[in-house]
Formats: C-alpha cells, structure tokens, sequence
C-alpha cells in the first residue's frame, strides 16, 4: 500500500498528491490518503468515479479523513471505443 499524508494541506493538493500516486501504482494497488481538508470527502469520491478507482474505505478520525483507493485495471482502446 502507498502512503499518503495530506494533513494541513487545502484543496485541490491532497487530491493531486492522491492522483499522482495513483499514476505510479500498479493495477489493483492500494494507496491510502489521510486528510484534513473536508472537501477531500466530496473530491475523493468524484475522483474514484470519474477515473473509475475503487473507494475501498471512507471514515473520519477526528479532524482527520482517512481514505483506501484501489487503482483500476487499465482501459484498452477498444473497450474504450466501445464505450464511445
């Protein structure tokens, strides 16, 4: 699993520092992010369906958000296409 730690930072760098860790995870990899900013509950979410992430874990910790992604396979062309 990768580690994030987001605590103190505001949006959108919590949500850039989880994208780019998505980047170099592999398929199925898991990165957790902990998180101060509330508008990382709304951000997160977003991001997990837009880029088709699993949210495997959403809880709050005091002032503290805690959140388990799981990366996606990757998307073929075709499939892509298919989808278009």
């Amino acid at each position: 699993e990768y580690q994030i730690d987001a605590t103190g930072l505001k949006c959108p760098e919590p949500v850039m520092m989880l994208h780019a860790a998505i980047r170099k995870a592999s398929s199925g990899d898991v990165v957790c992010l902990t998180a101060t900013d509330p508008s990382t509950q709304r951000d997160v979410a977003k991001f997990c369906d837009f880029l088709g992430h699993e949210l495997l874990e959403h809880h709050q910790d005091g002032t503290r958000f805690l959140y388990r992604v799981k990366k996606a396979g990757s998307v073929s062309k075709q499939s892509l296409g298919e989808a278009l």
